[in-house]
C-alpha cells in the first residue's frame, strides 16, 4: 500500500480525535477500522444519547480518576479540555444541556449526531478511512515502527493475531497510533487486540478487570421479577466482611441478573477488585439525606392507623416496597399501631441499608469500559509516545485508564487521542 505519514488503528473516540488532529496539522492520515463503521461504542454510549463530557472545573474532573491516572492524563486534558470538547460539538450544531450531576448530553439529538459531527471533522482534515480493515500486527525494526499488517480475520470480532503471511497486507508508516480500545462490548470490535501487539513490542499490560459494568447477584427467584424496576436517588454501598469498600449515589436499575444503572456502574470497578478476596454484598440507602435517627423519628410520627406498605411505597415501587417489608418479617397490611419497637427499628435499618444480595460476578464484557491495559509509566504523558518503541503513540482505553460513570472516559479518550495525533503529525 502507499505510505501514510500516520496510521491510526481503531476508529473509536480516541482514534477519530487522533486522526482529525494529525490531519488538521497536515499529515497524510489513514484510519484502519476492523468493523464496518466508525464509532460503534459512541453510538451506544449513554443509552444512545452519548454523554459527551463532564462539566465543571477541569481539576475537579481530573480528581474523579485515580491518582496515577490523573497525573498521566492531566497534560492531555489541558491541551483539549472538557469545555473545548463541548465547543467542538456545539459549533457544529449540537444542542446540549448539563444535568445537575455535571453530565453533558445532547438536548434534542442523539449519539448519531455526535458521531456525524466527528466524521465531519475527519472529512475536513482529509483523513482516509478504511473500514473492514482489521489490523493483525504492528511491525517494528530496531526499536521503531515501520508499519502495520491487515488481513482477513479468522472469524468475526475475535482475536486477529494471524500467522498466515499470504493473507496479510502491509501498510508502511513510521508513525502509528494505537487506539484499539479495551475489551468491553466485544461485539463492537473492542476485543483487546491492542494489548497483544503492545506486549509483543515490549510493553507491560496491567491485568484487565471490569469497570462501569453491571453487577450480577446471587438472586432468589422472587427477585428476578424486579427486572426493569428502578430505585431513584439512592446510595448503594458495597461491603466485604462488614467493611464498606465503595459507595455511589444515583439511580439503581434491577435486572434479571442483578443490578445496573449509574450506582452499580459507579462501584463496579472496586467490587471487581475486591471480589477475589471474599464475598461482597450490596445494600441500598433509600433515604440518603436522612440520618438513621431521623428516619426512626419519621416512622414514630406516622399515623398509627397507616398501613406499613403504602408508607414504604412512598419511596419506591410497590413491589419493591413489599419485598423490603417482607425481608424484615413484617406483614405489609399491618398498621403502625401493630408494630413493636423492634419492628420499627428493623424497618428504619432496612430503609437506610436494604440488603440487595451477594455479588456473583462483575462481567467484564458487559462494561462500558475496562480497567487495566498498557502500563502508564511506559508512555510519555506529554506526547503519548511509547517509551518502548519509537513512532508508536498510544491513546484511549487501551491504556490503563478507567474513569467513573459520567462522561469522564470520553474526556480521557478525546484528550489523549488529540495529543497523540498532534505529536505524531509533528
Amino acid at each position: 500500500m502507499s505510505k501514510s505519514d500516520v496510521i491510526v488503528i481503531g476508529g473509536g473516540a480516541a482514534g477519530i480525535m487522533a486522526a482529525y488532529r494529525a490531519g488538521q496539522l497536515g499529515a497524510r492520515v489513514t484510519i484502519l477500522e476492523k468493523t464496518s463503521r466508525l464509532g460503534t461504542k459512541i453510538l451506544i454510549s449513554g443509552g444512545g444519547k452519548c454523554n459527551v463530557a463532564h462539566d465543571g472545573p477541569l481539576e475537579e474532573v481530573l480528581r474523579a480518576f485515580r491518582k496515577n491516572e490523573t497525573q498521566f492524563i492531566r497534560p492531555a486534558c489541558y491541551r483539549l479540555t472538557n469545555r473545548q470538547i463541548v465547543s467542538m460539538m456545539t459549533e457544529r450544531g449540537l444542542n446540549v444541556y448539563t444535568r445537575p450531576d455535571g453530565r453533558v448530553f445532547p438536548l434534542d439529538q442523539t449519539a448519531k449526531d455526535v458521531l456525524a459531527i466527528l466524521v465531519g471533522y475527519l472529512e475536513e482534515s482529509g483523513v482516509e478511512v478504511r473500514l473492514d480493515s482489521p489490523v493483525v500486527g504492528i511491525e517494528a525494526v530496531d526499536g521503531r515502527v515501520t508499519g502495520v499488517y491487515t488481513g482477513e480475520p479468522p472469524e468475526a470480532h475475535s482475536g486477529y493475531r494471524m500467522r498466515n503471511a499470504e493473507r496479510k497486507q502491509f501498510w508502511p508508516a513510521d508513525r502509528v497510533i494505537l487506539a484499539t480500545g479495551g475489551s468491553s462490548y466485544p461485539n463492537c470490535g473492542t476485543t483487546g487486540d491492542g494489548w497483544d501487539w503492545a506486549r509483543d513490542l515490549g510493553h507491560s499490560i496491567v491485568p484487565v478487570r471490569a469497570s462501569l459494568a453491571p453487577i450480577y447477584l446471587n438472586l432468589e427467584p422472587s427477585r428476578v421479577e424486579f427486572s426493569g424496576v428502578a430505585l431513584r436517588d439512592v446510595v448503594v454501598r458495597a461491603r466485604q466482611g462488614g467493611k464498606e469498600i465503595a459507595r455511589w449515589r444515583g439511580d439503581l436499575l434491577f435486572t434479571h441478573q442483578g443490578v445496573s444503572g449509574p450506582t452499580a456502574l459507579g462501584i463496579s470497578r472496586v467490587v471487581a477488585e475486591f471480589l477475589p478476596g471474599g464475598d461482597v454484598s450490596l445494600e441500598a440507602d433509600i433515604l440518603p439525606d436522612l440520618k438513621h435517627e431521623e428516619v426512626l423519628a419519621r416512622l414514630q410520627s406516622v399515623s398509627p392507623r397507616s398501613r406499613v406498605l403504602p408508607v414504604v411505597a412512598e419511596h419506591m415501587a410497590e413491589r419493591l416496597a413489599a419485598a423490603l417489608v417482607s425481608d424484615i418479617g413484617v406483614e405489609p397490611d399491618r398498621t403502625f399501631a401493630q408494630l413493636d419497637r423492634k419492628s420499627r427499628n428493623r424497618l428504619g435499618e432496612a430503609l437506610k441499608g436494604w440488603k440487595l444480595g451477594v455479588v456473583r460476578t462483575v462481567p467484564l464484557e458487559k462494561g462500558e469500559c475496562v480497567a487495566g491495559g498498557i502500563a502508564l509509566d511506559e508512555v510519555d504523558p506529554q506526547t503519548l509516545e511509547s517509551r518502548k518503541v519509537g513512532g508508536l503513540f498510544i491513546c484511549g482505553e487501551v491504556l490503563d485508564i478507567a474513569g467513573p460513570v459520567g462522561g469522564y472516559n470520553l474526556q480521557a479518550a478525546f484528550a489523549t487521542g488529540y495529543v497523540a495525533g498532534e505529536s505524531a503529525a509533528r
